[in-house]
């Protein structure tokens, strides 16, 4: 997500924003919030991205896992490095094309998961880990600012023209760190090639999922650009009005469906130590010290969202593309208040073993964008958008 894009060294980048994220808690919301579930889907395990900005890979990946879960097919761990890889080799073509004008780095976003599948497969996590380069978890800090400095050399262009070569320069560097992409690999004792594995395992497809936002100035149930940095691919998402939004969250998790969500999640009032975002009616810099102490000692009245203070949030930057993550379930606090149960790619080492609640205030103050299975949307919605 955005984060991963502007900042040279990703591994840093997620590394501070965790360590923030963890300054802000309490050392007893766990007793303080009582949690009740309403719906809680199947999923794969949680996984760590390490220090890496694959967050987009890692949710959207985990969504797909649900979906072939849903669709009754056995649990299959994904390889998010493979969608990664595939979309770096994209995004080096545009990157180029556009002479350098575009955002570089780990970050991506939803879809990018969805037209990677379709377009160069899947494999299995234990066919492609990505680590070729000495270490247990990802640790991309090194590799981008390789890759960024071979890209914006060639940008410079000191030969006065592109040479045929760059292109198989830039691979051989994506081999060194993350391994050579295999032609075929073998899983449970058959013999595929990604794009056999996804037409023969996965079973999935892509034609079957969207991607949603909602903003104020532009018409809505039409397909807009997504302006945030991380869209390299300059892809579009349906525009919906701010309340058809958490509609068709909770449609989708009725009916059995998952969601991948990208959101703003630097923000005080998200927590991930405690495992709880929710939005405050008074902003921190507004609240006094013994009220921010307090902040995650339980339940608190919330913020009234409109369209117009989330439109707001996006256009000054107080809402930026954070993070990806993967909503399973819906939930409710002992006041009554309802949350997405929400599950993560940053390990397990929070409150809820890399899960968190968020308020359905937050997801409609903080969404960026959100993808599922058209199916999950509201025949009413669905309508109107044409799918």
């Amino acid at each position: 997500m955005l984060w991963a894009a502007v900042l040279p060294f990703v591994a840093t980048a997620q590394d501070d924003l965790i360590k923030k994220l963890d300054a802000n808690k309490s050392d007893d919301a766990r007793q303080k919030f009582v949690f009740t579930d309403i719906i809680n889907l199947e999923r794969t395990s949680v996984k760590n991205q390490a220090s890496s900005g694959t967050c987009w890979s890692y949710s959207t990946n985990s969504f797909l896992e649900s979906e072939m879960i849903r669709a009754g097919r056995p649990k299959v761990d994904l390889a998010e490095i493979y969608s990664a890889r595939m979309v770096y080799e994209e995004k080096a073509d545009n990157y180029v094309r556009m002479h350098g004008a575009l955002s570089w780095g780990d970050g991506g976003e939803c879809h990018d998961v969805v037209n990677m599948y379709a377009k160069y497969g899947a494999m299995p996590q234990e066919a492609y880990s990505g680590l070729h380069y000495g270490t247990k978890k990802n640790k991309f800090g090194e590799l981008q600012a390789v890759l960024k400095g071979m890209l914006d050399a060639i940008v410079r262009n000191p030969n006065g023209k592109l040479t045929t070569s760059w292109k198989k320069a830039f691979d051989a560097v994506l081999d060194a760190y993350l391994g050579p992409v295999p032609e075929s690999f073998t899983y449970k004792g058959q013999r595929y090639t990604p794009k056999s594995f996804a037409k023969e395992v996965v079973r999935l497809n892509p034609a079957d999922y969207v991607e949603l936002s909602s903003f104020t100035d532009k018409p809505y149930y039409e397909k807009t650009m997504f302006m945030v940095p991380d869209n390299w691919s300059f892809d579009k998402v349906y525009n919906v009005k701010l309340k058809d939004m958490t509609n068709i969250i909770d449609n989708a998790l009725r009916e059995g469906y998952t969601i991948a969500w990208a959101a703003d999640v630097s923000e005080k009032y998200f927590s991930w130590k405690n495992g709880v975002a929710f939005v405050p009616e008074k902003d921190w810099e507004d609240m006094e010290e013994d009220e921010q102490k307090a902040l995650f000692d339980g339940p608190k009245t919330e913020r009234v969202i409109t369209p117009e203070v989330r439109q707001e949030a996006f256009d000054n930057y107080e809402t930026t593309d954070d993070h990806g993550m993967h909503i399973v379930g819906l939930a409710k606090d002992q006041a009554g208040t309802e949350y997405y149960i929400v599950k993560n790619s940053w390990g397990t080492k929070n409150d809820y073993k890399g899960y968190i609640y968020v308020s359905k205030n937050y997801v409609r103050y903080k969404t960026t964008a959100f993808l599922l299975n058209k199916r999950g949307i509201p025949s009413s919605i669905r309508g109107k958008l044409g799918v």
